[in-house]
Order: structure tokens, then C-alpha cells, then sequence
């Protein structure tokens, strides 16, 4: 199925809290579960369209959360991740993938490289230029994404709670997997329930790892986070691990993180 036009007015990127004085850049980019309406809901069905499939559950108001707490400017991406997944470079088969776990994604299926191209134009490259900005006027930049992911997948229970990932550079999550192993009983590992093989530390590497920048990716079971109340909760929790690990990572000269 080939798409339909893009409209180009459409604003596909929001950032939150941009004059926040944080060290800490936040990036959500599985924030929304928004379809445009000229992909015709990528022809999904009306209950696969709300379905972790489309986008992470509960990671954008934790995020925000986060923003507050930490007085952390927020990225977030305002489309689908089935439309374009920002954390995927172009050249990746899932940036616009044709099935998620178990759903067919019609919309995603036989596009052409001007489809392709044509979304690129429209979703990735606006979120990565924002982002960029933003981490470019920062003061020692400190990046944190944040995701949610499902208790079950492919008919398998997981256990783990909390993912606390990085690619190459370690040191933030380290130091956070620090403080969670001592003041907390959650189920915390260290790249899980995915890690960097499974391609989903792109933004990391394209806006921390290769600047040098301290970095990690947040990923949060979905069923801990359905509630204002839950998100607020998970919110406060994670916000001290980050100021903690900043606190035992930095010297602290430039650096602001609070929570």
C-alpha cells in the first residue's frame, strides 16, 4: 500500500519545558499514538490503533513528570511510532515496519522509496534537527529517553520492571543501577527487557555516545505506569536515581540536575 499525501504543515515534534535549567535533555520518542489522517490509520484496526504496537503507554507523562522534577526541557515525537519510529535511522526495515509483535501494519506494507523518503522528510529528520538543538544548547547535556514496555510479549511473561539501558557509554547507567539495587525492591536490569542489538539505542548514539555525552534509555513496564498516580509515583522514584547517579558521575562544575 503506497500513502497517501503528507501534510506538510503538520507539526510533528513538541518539546516541553524549553527554558527548563536542567543538565538533563529528556527525549519521549514514542510519545503519542497519533495516526495523521492521510494514512487512513495504516489500515489497523480501531483496537490495535491504541495498542502498545502504535506507541509506549505511559511513557509520555512519566516523561513529563520527569520534566518537572527535574526542570528537564522534553522532546517528544507527536506521531506514531508505525508512521516513523524516531529511535530507528532510515535506513532501518522498522523506522516503518510492516508487522509489530503480532500486528500486520497494512499501511506499512510494499512503500516505495519515495514513501519512505517522503516520511523521513516529514517525521525523523524535524525531530532530529529539534533534538539536536536542543542538547546543542544545553550545558553539559545529559540525555534520557524514556519508553514503556509491555508484561507480555509473544506469550511470554516478563519479570523485569525497569530497564535501565545504554549502548557503549555505561557510566550513567552504572550509577543509577547503583542507587536502584539500594533503595529499591524493583526489578531492575541492566539492558532488558531489550538491549543495543535489538537497534534501539539510536538515539543515544546519534545525540550522547558520539559527542560524549553521559546517556541512558529508560524502559518501564507499562502495567506499573496505567495511572496519574502510578506515573506520578515512577516519576519521583526515577527522578532521584538520575539526580543521584549525575551527583556520583559529575564533578558537578556546570552541571544541574535536581529532583
Amino acid at each position: 500500500m503506497s500513502q497517501i499525501s503528507i501534510d506538510a504543515s503538520e507539526n510533528s515534534v513538541l518539546v516541553g519545558n524549553a527554558s527548563g535549567s536542567s543538565s538533563v535533555v529528556l527525549v519521549c520518542e514514542h510519545a503519542s499514538h497519533h495516526i495523521p489522517d492521510s494514512f487512513d490509520g495504516l489500515g489497523l484496526s480501531a483496537e490495535a490503533r491504541l495498542s502498545h504496537a502504535v506507541w509506549d503507554p505511559g511513557a509520555f507523562p512519566v516523561a513529563q513528570e520527569l520534566s518537572r522534577l527535574l526542570d528537564a526541557t522534553l522532546v517528544s515525537s507527536r506521531v506514531s511510532r508505525l508512521v516513523y519510529d524516531c529511535n530507528r535511522p532510515p535506513s532501518a526495515p522498522d523506522a516503518m515496519p510492516m508487522r509489530s509483535e503480532v500486528i500486520d501494519v497494512p499501511g506499512n506494507m510494499n512503500l516505495s522509496p519515495s514513501d519512505r523518503e517522503a516520511r523521513t522528510q516529514q517525521y525523523y529528520q524535524p525531530f532530529q534537527l529539534e533534538l539536536q538543538r536542543v542538547v546543542e544548547n544545553s550545558t553539559n547535556p545529559i540525555i534520557v529517553t524514556v519508553h514503556s514496555f509491555t508484561p507480555i510479549y509473544h506469550g511470554a511473561l516478563r519479570a523485569v520492571e525497569i530497564g535501565i539501558l545504554h549502548d557503549s557509554d555505561t557510566r550513567l547507567a552504572d550509577a543509577m543501577m547503583q542507587t536502584a539495587e539500594a533503595h529499591t525492591s524493583t526489578n531492575v536490569q541492566i539492558n532488558e527487557p531489550y538491549g543495543p542489538e535489538h537497534g534501539v539505542t539510536h538515539t543515544l548514539k546519534e545525540h550522547a555516545v558520539k559527542y560524549g555525552h553521559m546517556n541512558v534509555m529508560l524502559e518501564i513496564r507499562n502495567d506499573l505506569i496505567e495511572t496519574p498516580e502510578q506515573q506520578k509515583d515512577m516519576a519521583t522514584m526515577v527522578s532521584a536515581w538520575i539526580a543521584d547517579a549525575c551527583a556520583q558521575t559529575q564533578s558537578g562544575e556546570g552541571v544541574q540536575c535536581r529532583a
